[in-house]
């Protein structure tokens, strides 16, 4: 038997237990190897993770998908697995070195940290799976891979060698986001901007051959100007034609830098000049490649000053006296020779002016130190080649993006892709497929002993190799997963039958590190895009619209919120909120609303079961022939479509709004409130078919919301199973497909029994008529039809609308306010019930109040200034409270309206 409440937590662990003991979501299953396949793959989490609202979104969205085609027959593969996340987890273990007082990873050196770290992944490691399940994830847990696994490592070796002798890897000298604290490059995606308030210094660039005449820069960063190789001046700056290809004298230095002309320069900002610093400057580093300037780098990977052993910044340098005093800025940190830079620059009369100035200044994400850009060797990929087939594939519909206009970010990333810097200074990860020889001639093999014949047969004998130290960026073995968890490069039946997978579903915030570098390897070593359609989510907010943060302290814990309500009420809000485009604005109030949804249909199930609803095995659902239940089928088919229509095109929050409204409203409401006295009263025929027609509906309730609550539907499915001998789990049921021409007949019936009742009842809101007074009304001028149907229902409409017993009649009764219903004129009397000339004024005055305070906002939304200053999450408040003014503004109209009709009578005593 059913508890008598919904406990989520007691369903949730007994229904995740049954979907593993049926194997219900492993993919390939004998019943459905001749189905046609639907797979995708998971966007794996990294294995020190734990479940954030965002993946609890990212997931919810794929798991309803997976369901959604799983009842629909299909043969689902939905791919779980982990990421190494190579610095996260490096930085894990080395914290717990720390924190146990043991040897640090140097001193254990590099085969004995990462058999640690192995050691911590078995132990702690991919918690975040079982975090996935309790939020009902239906992967095919049976699969699981990790980015380390032995059959990935295979797949990355084999695409690094591949790329490289297609000439589309290979090693370089280039700029790279530097972590001075971890040492090691990092993506653009671990790099955090932070708004720093700090100084803008103009320094003065004395000019070759013009005594006491100078180009006046101004800079954030002093520490740097070691380093500059040029002046950039605007080609069209008439300030500073005269001097463009000469020189200026490096203050401190002395080394005679060309004045250049680059659009890069900017003659309405600041002086009009820059200083070009191509090793410590993304911007500048361009503006060197363009006008082949040197490159000096004058900083050791931990941001120190590197001088005097610095062959680059020695060379062209002219220091006369001043050597020893510049040379002693040699080891400072770049911050200190900032202030000592400075001071110097001061002491010469060179320093202009300082002004303060608030700028973005980049961190890392988990060092949170001061990102430095860094000239060094690097292995690169030839992304602008790989762009090419990816550009295309989407542009010919091959892959296609929901909401389309993301189309336009990939686009523009592809159209100007950089080269994609793939190593890295971690011991964590795949190493690096390449061995130096003496003389620095790389080999690149699939391992040493292939090497070491290769170098063998390239020196004429046997030589010792040095393997490359760094290993892979995180992103280039994700790049290949929805092909090389499925057995690739290897030629295996799940590659031939899985890919291309059937969707992605992931953030815009890495459409350029994952979507569009799984496009391009995924096209390269297959000659088939990954998946066909790409569905971009946007981020979950806070209740006001702020981004989540923990320095906001607005962070949302899932996992409390699953306790709190249960992963389906989390599960339902995410979905219906899932609005293509648009941001969610996630409050634990619309959760508890959910699961108030869940309670409901609960009890609902509850009633039934306790009225002797129980399926009935091959039950035709055209036999009906009461009204009623006509009309909740006909209205379940036409739910069923919206539904299915809806998530095949990714509407999740439309798909959701749909059975929502079918079970609260349709079914809950009026479904099982007009079928109480036929439930409850004589038996008979009418009897029987409702007890059959409402456990069919039901089934198609608990079949479509199953995708959006997946316990509680499973939970009351099993408990019908063991009464009709139910065999299979819901997951594994088919979906409904009732859809027919509806029943026009029935929903006339019924619908009109329906506008009766709520009528009345916005007749009484908008009046403020207490609830429990029964209100006296009769049917004016009721046709034949309409008074049989009236009295067909007499009883259900006086109990739902609190009526007393109606009546008929020719013309509408003194002192009544009119309602329309389907055409049929229903007049309710007013007397002793309200006093209508202050009723209006009542009205009247709130209507006036409502006006002014949607004036006032509506000429706040109209003031740009307001507009431009005023935070986001503050402009949607003042947006919400308008439509709010507005919705409520409709109603006293319409209330006003009806009161117009009436004349002012004296109250009648009851």
């Amino acid at each position: 038997m059913m508890d008598k409440t919904f406990e989520p937590a007691a369903i949730e662990a007994r229904i995740r237990e049954l979907w593993d003991k049926t194997e219900a979501f492993k993919a390939d299953r004998p019943q459905r190897r001749g189905a046609k396949p639907y797979s995708m793959m998971i966007p794996p989490p990294n294995v020190t993770g734990s479940l954030h609202i965002g993946h609890a979104l990212n997931n919810t969205l794929q798991d309803v998908l997976c369901r959604f085609e799983r009842m629909r027959g299909r043969d689902v593969l939905w791919q779980p697995g982990m990421d190494h996340a190579g610095i996260a987890t490096q930085m894990v273990v080395e914290r717990q070195l720390m924190e146990r007082q043991e040897p640090d990873r140097r001193t254990m050196g590099r085969e004995a940290f990462v058999e640690r770290i192995w050691a911590w992944k078995a132990e702690s490691g991919g918690q975040i799976i079982s975090q996935l399940q309790r939020l009902g994830a239906s992967c095919d847990w049976s699969r699981t891979r990790f980015t380390m696994d032995e059959g990935l490592s295979a797949a990355v070796i084999e695409a690094f060698v591949t790329l490289y002798k297609d000439g589309l890897i290979y090693r370089d000298k280039r700029l790279v986001n530097w972590d001075p604290k971890l040492l090691t490059a990092i993506s653009d995606l671990e790099v955090v901007p932070v708004e720093t308030r700090g100084h803008l210094w103009y320094f003065r660039y004395p000019i070759e051959g013009f005594p006491d005449r100078f180009i006046t820069v101004a800079t954030t960063r002093p520490e740097t100007m070691l380093g500059d190789t040029a002046v950039a001046v605007h080609p069209d700056d008439e300030r500073y034609r005269e001097f463009v290809g000469r020189s200026v004298v490096l203050p401190l230095v002395g080394r005679r830098i060309p004045v250049v002309a680059d659009t890069y320069s900017d003659p309405e900002k600041g002086t009009g000049a820059v200083k070009i610093t191509p090793a410590h400057d993304f911007n500048d580093f361009d503006v060197g490649r363009r006008h082949q300037l040197p490159m000096i780098n004058v900083f050791d990977p931990e941001a120190r000053l590197i001088l005097r052993e610095n062959e680059a910044f020695l060379a062209g340098s002219d220091f006369s006296s001043e050597r020893d005093e510049i040379l002693a800025l040699d080891g400072l940190d770049r911050f200190a020779a900032r202030a000592r830079i400075v001071a110097l620059m001061d002491a010469r009369g060179l320093l202009e002016k300082t002004e303060p100035h608030a700028h973005v200044v980049p961190h890392g994400d988990r060092s949170n130190a001061v990102i430095e850009p860094w000239l060094t060797d690097q292995w690169y990929v030839d992304a602008a080649t790989l762009a090419g087939p990816a550009l295309a594939a989407v542009r010919t519909g091959e892959t296609t993006f929901f909401p389309r206009t993301w189309e336009k970010t990939y686009f523009d990333w592809l159209e100007n892709v950089q080269p994609w810097c793939v190593s890295r200074q971690l011991w964590w990860g795949h190493r690096i497929p390449a061995w130096y020889g003496p003389d620095g001639q790389v080999f690149v093999e699939h391992d040493e002993p292939a090497a070491q014949a290769a170098a063998s047969a390239h020196y004429g004998e046997s030589v010792l190799l040095k393997r490359d130290e760094d290993v892979l960026d995180t992103w280039f073995s994700s790049a290949l997963w929805p092909f090389s968890t499925l057995g690739w490069p290897e030629r295996t039946p799940e590659l031939d039958r899985y890919y291309p997978t059937s969707a992605l579903v992931t953030g815009f915030d890495i459409i350029f590190f994952w979507v569009a570098r799984m496009m391009m390897m995924g096209l390269h070593f297959t000659g088939r895009a990954p998946f066909k359609d790409v569905y971009i989510h946007a981020l979950v907010r806070d209740e006001k619209g702020a981004k989540m943060s923990k320095s906001k302290g607005n962070v949302v814990d899932p996992l409390k919120l699953i306790d709190e309500f249960g992963a389906d009420a989390l599960r339902f809000t995410l979905a219906a909120m899932a609005a293509q485009g648009r941001d969610i604005k996630l409050s634990t109030a619309r959760i508890e609303g959910y699961r108030n949804f869940a309670t409901k249909l609960w009890n609902a199930t509850r009633f039934l079961r306790m009225n002797q609803c129980r399926s009935a095995p091959g039950f035709d659902r055209t036999s009906a022939r009461e009204p009623l239940n006509r009309w909740i089928l006909a209205e379940s088919a036409k739910t069923t479509v919206e539904v299915t229509e809806a998530l095949e095109a990714y509407r999740f929050n439309d798909a959701a709004a749909a059975v929502y409204r079918f079970v609260w409203d349709i079914f809950c409401d009026w479904f099982i409130e007009l079928a109480k006295p036929v439930l409850q009263g004589a038996a008979g025929d009418a009897q029987d078919e409702t007890r059959r027609v409402a456990p069919a509906v039901l089934d198609d309730i608990l079949k479509m919301l199953h995708p959006f609550m997946p316990f509680i539907t499973e939970d009351i499915w099993g408990f019908g199973r063991d009464e009709d001998a139910r065999h299979a789990v819901l997951a594994l049921t088919a979906w409904p497909e009732h859809a027919g021409p509806g029943d026009a007949e029935a929903e006339e019936e019924i619908g009109w029994v329906i506008d009766f009742v709520s009528e009345v009842r916005s007749f009484r809101s908008e009046m403020n008529v207490p609830a429990a007074t029964a209100l006296v009304l009769s049917l004016v001028g009721a046709e034949t039809e309409v008074r049989a149907r009236a009295e067909a229902h007499r009883e259900v409409i006086q109990r739902l609308a609190r009526l007393s017993p109606f009546g008929f009649s020719d013309v509408p009764p003194a002192s009544s306010a009119q309602l329309v219903v389907r055409g049929s004129i229903v007049a309710v009397s007013l007397a002793g019930i309200i006093d209508v000339t202050a009723e209006r004024a009542r009205l009247s005055k709130e209507q006036t109040k409502l006006t002014a305070e949607a004036d006032k906002i509506e000429t706040e939304l109209a003031n740009e200034n307001f507009l431009r200053r005023a935070r986001k999450e503050a402009v949607e408040q003042k947006r919400q409270r308008l439509a709010d003014a507005r919705l409520r503004l409709q109603t006293v109209a319409r209330a006003l309206e009806r009161l117009a009709l009436v004349d002012a009578a004296p109250l009648q005593p009851n």
